[in-house]
């Protein structure tokens, strides 16, 4: 089995266009939730969420470009540049035909979904673009990247609701690790930030109006987000033999099925995830020093995650620090996991640890170190990020630091 690592990392979400700026608005605590902007937001319940703001695609892709890729796709291919780039690696010969694309998304191209339906039932047009299909298709955004970086191994979707990036990821770092590929180009997208998108998850009552406390005992609900995380996992030796820059390393996964309930979460479930992704990476629980958690806000989600967290870390559950950063970009659902894995590289590269941010009073449920509104100095070796999705998809990873 070949060690993985991180080699490249690039976004677009609420908090910042890029890796540096997102990482600066988790230092700072900063939250990019806002008024939401589009056509019809004055008749949702909901008007907040994790837009992203001041994206101008028109500038970065030409019109037949445009008339292909849906936002969960301009974002994913800025955010696949940028982690390319970074990464140093041009794809060629027998590299190319080896190496491909994993990405997670839970619902792809909402916001053409949305326009489209507008121009056939609102306004009564007979007619579509001829583009609508391969614009909405769940598996365009991860077409595309391996078409504009030449990646010809295995290339897909992956589409687990809240734990698609997690599962797309895992799945990636797989694929290197039993040597399938010795690069994955991965992480994940989403863009459901339109009325139709907006108002469906409005159903589901788990929504807040005003903001996202995770943990905190007056919490009152998710708030979406939207954007794309996207990494470079390579082959270690692979990657120490060019003179790569690497930034972690991917030493372990799991995933399990709650196999109860579509929409409640199971502690067991959970528990079971990162106890598997431990036993992956070879670690002790005492080892872990931060997790990223899944954190939605909800009560069901909080209280049902920290006792998970406890029944795993036992007595080291009080020394671990956990935080959720859906409290400044909000929930991006099939893209979540992505985004947030930046946070944990922070943590393994940068020794800080992002800080659950809104968060105002105590919950006897959730009696953890969340390092609650501002971000935290200290020296962690082992990290894993949570995702917990609709249907009891869970998938954990365990991430090292580089020594």
């Amino acid at each position: 089995m070949h060690r993985v690592v991180i080699t490249g990392a690039g976004t677009v979400n609420a908090l910042g266009h890029d890796v540096a700026e997102t990482l600066e608005a988790m230092r700072e605590g900063r939250s990019g939730i806002c008024a939401l902007e589009f056509q019809d937001v004055d008749r949702l319940a909901i008007q907040i969420g994790g837009q992203v703001r001041g994206f101008e695609a028109e500038g970065r892709y030409n019109r037949q470009q445009m008339s292909l890729y849906d936002r969960f796709t301009q974002f994913t291919l800025a955010a696949a540049k940028e982690a390319i780039e970074q990464s140093g690696l041009t794809f060629s010969g027998e590299e190319a035909a080896k190496s491909g694309v994993i990405l997670g998304t839970a619902a792809g191209g909402v916001s053409t979904w949305d326009q489209n339906y507008r121009l056939v039932y609102e306004e009564g047009k007979n007619r579509v673009h001829p583009f609508v299909v391969p614009k909405l298709m769940n598996n365009a955004a991860a077409s595309h990247v391996s078409m504009e970086w030449n990646l010809k191994g295995p290339s897909f979707t992956v589409a687990t609701a809240c734990a698609s990036s997690n599962h797309a990821m895992a799945q990636a770092f797989q694929m290197v690790r039993t040597g399938m590929a010795p690069v994955m180009v991965t992480g994940g997208s989403e863009s459901m930030l339109c009325f139709g998108g907006v108002k469906a998850w409005e159903g589901l009552r788990v929504m807040s109006k005003d903001a996202c406390r995770p943990f905190s005992a007056n919490r009152n609900g998710m708030v979406q987000g939207e954007g794309a995380g996207v990494f470079v996992f390579e082959e270690y030796e692979h990657a120490r033999a060019r003179g790569a820059d690497i930034l972690c390393e991917v030493a372990g996964f799991a995933m399990s099925s709650d196999a109860a309930d579509i929409v409640m979460p199971s502690k067991n479930g959970a528990a079971r995830a990162m106890s598997g992704a431990l036993a992956d990476a070879r670690v002790n629980a005492d080892q872990i020093g931060y997790i990223n958690a899944h954190g939605t806000g909800t009560a069901a989600n909080d209280k049902t995650e920290c006792a998970a967290v406890a029944d795993v870390f036992g007595p080291h559950a009080d020394k671990l620090m956990i935080s959720s950063t859906k409290s400044m970009h909000g929930h991006l659902i099939g893209g979540t996991g992505a985004v947030e894995l930046l946070a944990c590289i922070m943590a393994l590269r940068d020794g800080v640890i992002a800080p659950t941010i809104g968060y105002e009073e105590p919950d006897p449920e959730c009696a953890l170190d969340v390092v609650p509104n501002e971000a935290r100095q200290a020296d962690v070796d082992v990290v894993l990020s949570n995702a917990f999705a609709f249907g009891g998809m869970n998938a954990v990873l365990a991430l090292r630091r580089i020594k």
